[in-house]
């Protein structure tokens, strides 16, 4: 009988060789797939870290809030005007991680929709130019995040390469640079929006916060 089998499997394994071809070059293969879920599980875990950074500057922001509160009350202009500029400079950060943050979602939710092996060379090629422009944003924040970031984007680099030479596909880098600087520019256009409805104005008299600035996470 285990001849029988083996003869059968044999016939089987013939026939199902040219479709198995067809289906290998119009999906991942299998070391593609788990390289590519690793990368999203990293750089969500990026995510998470950038929210719990972004809830301590929250909390710093209330505390200079409120001392530039009671030193406007006080008609202590001064001390104000310092907790104020204080105040700009952490909000630039919260801004900062908050367009940080959007970016890295939106690249981890388009690498969870390829689910073919010619949409990678054209979904990654984005998300590693976004990738680059976070990781330079977080240098002076977060070390250790910028670091994360650089390994990731070679991983998804690694991913292109290996992906390009399956499907003889060549990354088109003008389209990627212009949908990369799309997603950031998004993100940041949110991000602003959302500092904004976020933190309270600061009493008239006191200088505002600027949150127009140029964050360093956005490309020219």
């Amino acid at each position: 009988m285990s001849e029988r089998f083996a003869k059968k499997w044999e016939e089987r394994r013939d026939e199902q060789n040219f479709t198995e071809r067809v289906k290998e070059a119009v999906r991942p293969p299998g070391p593609l797939k788990p390289r590519l879920d690793m990368a999203v599980r990293r750089i969500e875990l990026q995510v998470q870290k950038l929210d719990q950074a972004g809830e301590r500057f929250s909390q710093r922001d209330k505390s200079i809030f409120a001392r530039i509160v009671d030193a406007y009350t006080k008609h202590d202009t001064a001390r104000a005007n310092v907790f104020a500029n204080e105040l700009a400079e952490i909000r630039k950060m919260e801004k900062m991680i908050m367009h940080a943050r959007l970016a890295l979602e939106q690249i981890t939710l388009r690498l969870r929709t390829v689910s073919e092996l010619g949409d990678v060379v054209s979904t990654l090629g984005p998300a590693v130019g976004v990738l680059r422009a976070v990781k330079s944003g977080m240098a002076n924040i977060f070390p250790e995040a910028e670091r994360e970031l650089g390994q990731i984007g070679n991983l998804l680099s690694g991913i292109i390469v290996d992906a390009g030479q399956s499907t003889g596909t060549t990354i088109n880098f003008e389209t990627a640079n212009e949908d990369a600087q799309k997603i950031l520019t998004e993100a940041a256009a949110v991000a602003e929006q959302k500092v904004k409805e976020k933190f309270p104005e600061l009493p008239a008299g006191i200088p505002s916060v600027p949150l127009g600035e140029k964050t360093p996470t956005e490309t020219s």
